[in-house]
C-alpha cells in the first residue's frame, strides 16, 4: 500500500457513497464480489488504525513516562489481521507494501510480606517495602511498517501504558519482576511514540532468506550477504541481544534479568527508548553490528541528549549461528561503552567524606530525594564519565522446540546506574520449551535462574547509607541477589495466551539481610 492509498481510504472512510475510490486504491474493484465486501473491511479497518496513530502521535508531547524498552514481539501470524488477509488473497504477506499487527499485555502480581530487621534505614528511600503488595502494567500496541522503496522500509509503533509497582519500583536490581515496568510510570494511561526509524537494507549476494510477516518486519526476502543500516527513534533491544529462541517476552520470562543482560546498562531514556543509528554486515552465519545511541540528560530520566558527539552509548556485537548434532544453536558477544555525565562512587564517597555536608539532604542538583544526611550522594560528583561492559550470550536446542540458553556481563562497576538496572554484573541461565510434545504447539514454559552482582565500590556506597536509582536501603550485608522465575504460558484460542507464573528472590537490592521475596503473578496477553 503507498502514502496514496493511504491518504484515500483516511479522506473516505466515513464516505460509502465514495467506497468505490477507496475499492479501486485497494484492488478490492477487481476482486470477486464474494470478497470485495471482506476487502473494503479490511481496508477501513487499516485506515481506523492509521487514523488512531495519528492521534497518538499528537498526544505524545502531552505524555511524559518511563523505562521498559520492550523489544518487538516475533512473527506469530496465525490468526493476525495480515495473515486473515492473505487467506482470503487481499494481502501478499510474503512481499508486503505495508503491514499493521498489534499487541495488548496485562500483567498482575502479588507479593506476600517479608523479613527484614530494618527498611530504609536512617532516611534512605530505596528500600522493597516488607509488606504485602499487588502490582500490575496494562500495555497496548500497534506496530505499522510500510515499504518506502527498494529495500527501504519505515516503521512506526505508538504504545500505552498503565502500572502500578512494588515500592514505586525501588528495592530490587535485576530481578525487578515484571519487564513491563517503566520508572516514573502512573496508573493513569499514558500514550508514547515508542518507536519511530528508517531502516535500508543492500543485499550483497548469497543465498535467499525468507523474512516472514511480523512486528517491526516486512515479509521479504533478503540476500544471506548484506547491509543493513537504522536511524531514527528506537530501543537497541529491538536489534541487539534479541531473545533467547526468538520467544516474545510477552509470551516468556516475567524477570527483568531475562530481557536482556542485568548488567547492560545502554543508554536510553527512562523508557528504555533511545535515538541514534545502527548499521550491520550480514555474511551467512556470521553478523557484526555497531551502533550509536542517545543517553537521558539525567540518569533514569526521560529527556534526552542530542549531543551524540560529547554523550553517547556505542554498542557492538559480533553474532555467528551454528549447528551441533543437527541442532540449531547461536553465540553472540556483546560490548558497550557509554560516555555520560555521571558519578563515580568512589568520588561521591570522597566528597562526602572530605567535607559532611555535601550529603544527601543538601544537594541542590539532581538526586533521587533521600532524607540520610549521614550519606554520600551521587550529586556531587557527578561529571563525564565512561562505563564500559562486555557480555556473551549462547542458546542451543537440544531438541524439538527445547533449548537451553544463557548469558553473562560484566561491567566496570565504577559509575552510577544510568539507564538500566543497578547490576554491575550479572549471569541468567535457562531452559524454554514449547508445547509441541504433549500437542500444544503455542504453549510456552521455561525455568530459569537470575544471578546478579555489585562491585564493591557500589556495595560501599550503599553500605555508607547512598542510594542509585533503584537499591539503597541505608545499610547493606552485601551479596548476590538471586531469582528463579518459573512459568507456563497456555495458548488460548490462536491469538491470546494465559500465563502463571511464579518467582522467589533472595537478597533483594543485594542484600543479604533482607528478604527472600516470593512473587505471583497472572498475565493476559493477545496478538492481532
Amino acid at each position: 500500500m503507498q502514502f496514496r492509498s493511504i491518504h484515500t481510504v483516511l479522506r473516505y472512510m466515513n464516505s460509502r457513497e465514495r467506497s468505490a475510490e477507496v475499492s479501486n486504491e485497494f484492488g478490492c474493484g477487481v476482486a470477486a464480489p464474494s470478497l470485495r465486501q471482506a476487502c473494503l473491511a479490511k481496508a477501513f479497518e487499516v485506515a481506523r488504525s492509521i487514523a488512531l496513530v495519528v492521534i497518538f502521535l499528537g498526544l505524545t508531547s502531552t505524555f511524559a513516562g518511563a523505562q521498559n524498552g520492550t523489544p518487538a514481539p516475533r512473527p506469530e501470524d496465525e490468526g493476525s489481521l495480515m495473515q486473515m488477509m492473505a487467506d482470503k488473497g487481499l494481502h501478499d504477506i510474503e512481499n508486503e507494501s505495508w503491514n499493521a499487527y498489534g499487541q495488548f499485555t496485562y500483567i498482575s502480581s502479588w507479593k506476600p510480606s517479608f523479613y527484614a530487621p530494618y527498611t530504609n534505614l536512617n532516611g534512605s528511600i530505596n528500600s522493597l517495602l516488607p509488606t504485602a503488595e499487588r502490582s500490575f502494567t496494562g500495555t497496548a500496541t500497534i506496530y505499522l511498517g510500510l515499504r518506502l522503496w527498494k529495500g527501504g522500509e519505515a516503521y512506526l509503533v505508538p504504545e500505552l501504558i498503565s502500572e502500578q509497582p512494588f515500592s514505586q519500583l525501588r528495592g530490587l536490581g535485576s530481578a525487578i519482576q515484571n519487564f513491563e515496568l517503566q520508572k516514573g510510570g502512573a496508573t493513569v494511561p499514558q500514550i508514547y511514540k515508542s518507536r519511530l526509524f528508517l531502516k535500508q537494507t543492500i543485499g550483497l549476494g548469497g543465498k535467499s532468506e525468507v523474512e516472514e510477516s511480523g512486528p517491526l518486519q516486512l515479509g521479504t526476502h533478503y540476500d544471506s550477504r548484506r547491509l543493513v543500516f537504522v536511524a531514527g527513534n528506537f530501543t537497541i533491544l529491538d536489534f541487539f541481544d534479541t531473545n533467547a529462541f526468538d520467544v516474545d517476552p510477552r509470551q516468556g520470562f516475567l524477570g527483568l534479568g531475562f530481557m536482556t543482560y542485568g548488567a547492560y546498562d545502554f543508554a536510553s531514556d527512562a523508557r528504555g527508548y533511545s535515538y541514534g543509528g545502527i548499521g550491520e554486515f550480514h555474511w551467512d552465519d556470521w553478523a557484526v553490528r555497531y551502533g550509536r545511541i542517545t543517553p537521558p540528560k539525567q540518569p533514569n530520566q526521560l529527556p534526552v541528549d542530542f549531543r551524540l558527539l560529547k554523550y553517547y552509548g556505542d554498542q557492538i556485537e559480533v553474532e555467528h549461528k551454528h549447528t551441533i548434532h543437527e541442532q540449531e544453536g547461536m553465540v553472540r558477544l556483546l560490548a558497550y561503552r557509554n560516555r555520560e555525565n555521571m558519578a563515580r562512587f568512589s568520588d561521591a564517597i570522597a566528597a562526602f567524606e572530605a567535607n559532611p555536608q555535601e550529603n544527601a539532604t543538601t544537594c541542590t542538583g539532581f538526586n533521587y530525594g533521600s532524607q540520610n544526611a549521614s550519606a554520600p550522594d551521587l550529586c556531587w560528583a557527578r561529571k563525564p564519565n565512561v562505563k564500559e561492559g562486555i557480555g556473551v550470550f549462547a542458546e542451543q536446542y537440544i531438541g524439538h522446540d527445547i533449548g537451553v540458553f544463557g548469558r553473562g556481563m560484566y561491567s566496570d562497576g565504577k559509575t552510577e546506574v544510568y539507564a538500566y538496572t543497578s547490576t554491575d554484573r550479572s549471569a541468567t541461565i535457562g531452559v524454554l520449551a514449547k508445547g509441541s510434545a504433549w500437542k500444544r504447539s503455542k504453549d510456552v514454559t521455561g525455568i530459569g535462574g537470575n544471578f546478579g552482582w555489585i562491585s564493591d565500590i557500589h556495595a560501599k556506597y550503599l553500605g555508607m547509607g547512598g542510594v542509585d536509582g533503584f537499591v539503597g536501603d541505608g545499610a547493606i550485608t552485601a551479596a548476590s541477589e538471586r531469582s528463579l522465575d518459573l512459568f507456563y504460558s497456555a495458548n488460548l484460542g490462536k491469538v491470546y495466551w494465559l500465563t502463571g507464573d511464579y518467582q522467589h528472590i533472595t537478597n533483594p537490592g543485594f542484600n543479604a539481610a533482607r528478604g527472600p521475596v516470593n512473587v505471583f503473578t497472572v498475565r493476559v496477553h493477545g496478538e492481532f
